[in-house]
């Protein structure tokens, strides 16, 4: 196995996929080194950061909050970058063998696009990134010979089992999902439920966006839209089973009936090291599953009507295009507006439907189109609830 040493970007280094990423780093030995970290709010973190690891850049997108922080304590030999030009100065740099593309939302479309436009091998953890712009971003990375490596538990899981056969040869891959918190509350008893709830997510450690996200099931539409992109499947070979243990990440199904799956516990820093070290293998500082120890394993049937917003992944899906776009942005309005207190749990996916339904659908848009459908995505939800 290689042991030459990998420069990593991080952006969005403090979330959470960006601290579990320091922690790979931390622990790799050297193996693996911080070239870049970026961060929009949380500058103070990015300087704790960057005096942890040294990294030769630091960039704080938010240029406002940045001229009103104080960088004395930067380590010597990191240097300060600002705005979305500072990300796309370091991921085009040439020392960059990795980037970790882990700022949430649409907002890491750009530093995505910037690295993959740069030929850089990408470890995406932006799942938006595919779901807005997914015919495009595949086909700059065909184009620059980009490599992108899913970071998302479920497509790593995904992308390890493909290689147990050709693709010609899948009949179906699976994504798991944990149900979320509320998978057994009746019609009335969701009426009722609060931020609070919604934010004490049973299994995985996470922002609040991405929280919200799996207990409406949007998490897994996105993915649907997400892994449709990446491997290149269509739509009808994609399905969602409950997995509540979240220990079977994801499983491909072959022509022949064989159905092989990725297990792990719900640690993210497994697939994020797979993807920093691929094709290798290293130890590293992930949890491991005890197989001295009882292990019981439950799979349920998805139920569509108690999850409205896989029907909105599928067919974002399946229509390519503008849909994918309008679904994300309407969704993390719609859920701003919930943490907010301003909508309820179970108008989310209603309010996000209804605005993917009314925009006006292209099925070949340009970048500069599907970023101004973004904004104006976020509007219409906005318009819908003053209304």
């Amino acid at each position: 196995m290689s042991r030459q040493v990998k420069q990593v970007a991080v952006l969005g280094s403090t979330g959470s996929v960006g601290t579990s990423t320091l922690e790979v780093l931390l622990g790799s030995q050297g193996r693996l080194q911080a070239y870049a970290l970026s961060a929009h709010a949380r500058l103070d973190l990015l300087v704790e950061q960057a005096c942890q690891v040294r990294p030769r850049w630091v960039v704080a997108t938010d240029a406002d909050q940045a001229a009103l922080f104080d960088w004395s304590g930067l380590p010597d030999g990191t240097d300060l970058l600002v705005g979305d030009e500072g990300i796309s100065h370091v991921v085009t740099q040439g020392e960059v063998d990795v980037v970790v593309t882990a700022i949430v939302g649409s907002a890491g479309l750009r530093g995505t696009w910037a690295t993959i436009e740069a030929g850089k091998t990408v470890a995406l953890a932006n799942k938006e990134t595919l779901v807005m712009a997914g015919s495009l971003v595949t086909e700059l990375a065909a184009r620059s010979r980009s490599t992108i490596i899913p970071v998302d538990s479920e497509h790593s899981a995904i992308f390890q089992a493909l290689q147990a056969g050709r693709r010609d040869q899948v009949a179906r891959i699976v994504l798991t999902a944990s149900g979320g918190p509320f998978r057994h509350l009746t019609p009335d008893e969701l009426q009722q439920v609060t931020v609070e709830e919604t934010l004490s997510h049973p299994t995985w450690n996470m922002g609040p966006k991405i929280t919200v996200d799996s207990a409406t099931m949007m998490n897994k539409a996105l993915e649907i839209v997400e892994a449709r992109w990446l491997f290149d499947i269509p739509a009808e070979k994609i399905d969602v089973v409950i997995h509540p243990q979240s220990i079977v990440h994801s499983l491909v199904e072959f022509v022949d009936g064989s159905v092989i799956a990725q297990m792990s516990p719900p640690d993210m820093k497994l697939p994020i090291q797979y993807a920093l070290d691929y094709p290798d293998r290293h130890p590293g500082v992930a949890a491991r599953l005890d197989l001295s120890q009882s292990l019981h394993l439950e799979f349920e049937p998805l139920d569509i009507e108690r999850f409205p917003a896989i029907t909105l992944g599928l067919e974002a899906a399946r229509t390519g295009g503008t849909t994918g776009a309008v679904l994300s942005a309407a969704n993390e309005a719609a859920v701003d507006r919930f943490l907010a207190g301003e909508l309820r749990f179970t108008e989310i996916v209603p309010l996000v439907r209804s605005v993917v339904a009314s925009h006006s659908f292209e099925h070949h848009p340009t970048l500069e189109r599907l970023e101004s459908l973004d904004a104006w995505a976020r509007k219409e939800v906005s318009r819908c609830l003053c209304t």
